[in-house]
């Protein structure tokens, strides 16, 4: 779904959900505010009742005094009341609208196509949904009462000021139009430093994904100091940008309170003047300089927030730039899901590119019968992993079209396609839980028989009962307490358990050692009975035994048949063999 523009009105419809809670929370903003507007008022006629009476030369007329302060105590708390009220309700309507946000983001992340993933740091996506929420649910936490009741103070204080004196109240009005030019011509700079910030803060959180995840490799090669240095200049550039913007946002609020201390300055000399000349009582001069404190104020909370909000705007638009990235999408035509899948598979007159100006797949055919298991080998960079992405429809075909049992894939939902396949890469996936909880987790409601019997005909039950804790071993989050092969068993046993119609193998056997290689290669055979299998492979000795053999190179199948056929012909697979088993 496309979230059009990239603004704070972007997330009024998170916030329409809870509407009755924020208006009922505006109405008991409006409340506190006016509490507050009446509070100097009261406060100055306490201070012209005892300078009546002193200046009389009478006795001070405590009951008179005591009238108003009870007033004001009623005042002050109805005042406490309606904050804390509103308090609770915005937190909770905004929490909310963020937890619905949150899920949208999350939920975006799994309908973007492969090829998103491909181009943007994991980081600076982890960034956008992560941070970058977390700011904006701060900021609106923060500043949507403070900016509301900043409003409301304003204008009631204004409008008292003109009751009490509208001269005097003039330089209100001075004091808030140079205050806010003072805000525009600082924020116009800061602006664009804090979408820097940002972006710095997620590129480099794309760094300290990448060096965490390849740390062993970077401690194996010594680039421990270049890895150092990397992270100290994206370091570097984040405190850069966000000192800027910080300092220069954060300039507004000095200046802003320099000019209303100047207006003060101006108010108390002539409201004395107007004091002395009876024009207005010495309870209202005080009352007057207290509604300017009142104007003061809020144009403080702005300025003071005024760093969260601009982080805030940056954040939004960077959220909604993720929002607003293209999904996949199912073709026009989409069949209905087919419960019984035979597993023939058709490549026809295939074309693929992942740019337009460099084709990789032109003029791919071959096909492939029920239960057969397809080798696909080569040299790297020749397509094999991209013909699987385009089976799997990761990426779509750009001409030609690719069938199951007679069906163009493109007619497919996607999830009703990949639902027929079970998958071993070669990067293991598990993830911190039970050894269980892993081996089941592509079937909801598995039993424990049934994932046993997936484990053993993956020949890795008998590995499994040795663990401490057996089937309820906890793996730890990269799975490290287990050897990358007996990683790669536990993903087959998962794939088992789904009992796909089609298999794909990507390179299953690279993580394997000798010694468990022919334990998996006789797991391979059992789960593969019965089903089409696609299986890429770099060692040669796992795919001897397999039904047809495709042997790519720049991106078209240049070779294909049986293993002693493809020997015998002498051509780009006995090349390869004889490369890898020479003496």
């Amino acid at each position: 779904m496309k979230k059009k523009g990239n603004g704070i009105k972007c997330l009024i419809p998170y916030l329409e959900k809870y509407k009755m809670k924020i208006i009922i929370a505006v109405l008991l903003i409006i409340v506190s505010a006016f509490f507050v507007a009446l509070s100097p008022t009261f406060e100055g006629m306490i201070t012209t009742q005892l300078f009546s009476d002193v200046t009389a030369k009478r006795t001070v007329n405590f009951t008179k005094i005591n009238q108003i302060i009870i007033t004001l105590i009623f005042i002050y708390a109805g005042g406490a009341l309606s904050n804390c009220a509103y308090q609770f309700l915005l937190t909770d309507a905004i929490q909310g609208a963020m937890v619905d946000l949150r899920k949208e983001v999350h939920g975006k992340i799994s309908r973007l196509p492969i090829s998103y993933f491909d181009k943007n740091s994991l980081g600076d996506i982890l960034s956008r949904a992560a941070n970058d929420v977390d700011t904006i649910s701060n900021a609106l936490q923060q500043s949507f009462a403070q900016i509301l009741n900043a409003a409301l103070g304003l204008s009631l204080a204004i409008f008292m000021m003109f009751k009490i004196q509208s001269r005097m109240a003039v330089i209100s009005l001075v004091i808030i139009a140079v205050s806010l030019i003072i805000s525009k011509v600082i924020t116009k700079r800061s602006q664009p430093l804090f979408q820097k910030q940002q972006d710095a803060l997620g590129r480099l959180n794309g760094i300290v994904e990448e060096k965490f995840t390849g740390f062993n490799e970077i401690k194996l090669f010594g680039k421990q100091e270049a890895a150092i240095k990397e992270f100290t200049n994206a370091n570097g550039e984040l405190c850069e940008s966000g000192f800027k913007a910080q300092f220069i946002s954060g300039l507004m609020n000095p200046l802003v309170a320099f000019v209303t201390y100047i207006g003060i300055g101006i108010v108390v000399i002539w409201g004395a003047f107007y004091a002395i000349a009876g024009v207005i009582t010495v309870g209202q001069l005080q009352a007057f300089v207290r509604y300017i404190w009142q104007v003061n104020q809020p144009m403080s909370q702005i300025t003071q927030l005024a760093g969260a909000i601009q982080s805030s705007i940056a954040a939004v638009h960077r959220v909604f730039s993720f929002l607003n990235e293209e999904e996949e999408i199912e073709g026009l035509e989409v069949v209905k899901e087919q419960k019984n899948i035979c597993g023939n598979v058709s490549f026809e007159n295939v074309e693929f590119s992942y740019t337009k100006d460099k084709a990789l797949i032109h003029d791919l055919n071959f096909k492939v019968k029920s239960g057969q298991m397809v080798a696909i080998v080569g040299p790297t960079g020749v397509g094999k992993t991209t013909l699987i992405n385009l089976l799997m429809r990761f990426y779509d075909v750009t001409g030609g079209c690719i069938k199951i049992d007679g069906v163009d894939i493109k007619k497919m939902k996607r999830d009703d396609l990949r639902a027929k396949f079970g998958m071993v890469l070669q990067d293991t996936w598990l993830f911190n839980g039970t050894i269980k909880e892993n081996i089941a987790y592509g079937k909801e409601n598995a039993s424990e028989e049934e994932i046993i019997q997936a484990a053993k005909v993956a020949n890795v039950h008998h590995f499994i009962t040795t663990l401490p804790g057996g089937y309820n071993m906890i793996l730890n989050e990269e799975a490290s307490n287990i050897s990358e092969g007996e990683k790669q068993l536990l993903t087959i046993a998962r794939s088992v358990l789904c009992d796909p119609p089609i298999l794909i193998l990507d390179e299953a056997t690279s993580s394997v050692d000798t010694r468990l290689e022919q334990k998996l290669q006789n797991a391979m055979k059992n789960i593969m009975k019965g089903r089409t299998s696609f299986v890429i492979a770099h060692r040669l000795s796992t795919i001897k035994n397999a039904d047809l053999i495709l042997v790519m190179s720049n991106g078209n199948i240049v070779e294909q048949g049986t293993h002693e056929e493809l020997l015998a012909k002498g051509g780009d697979y006995e090349q390869l063999y004889n490369a890898q088993f020479a003496r």
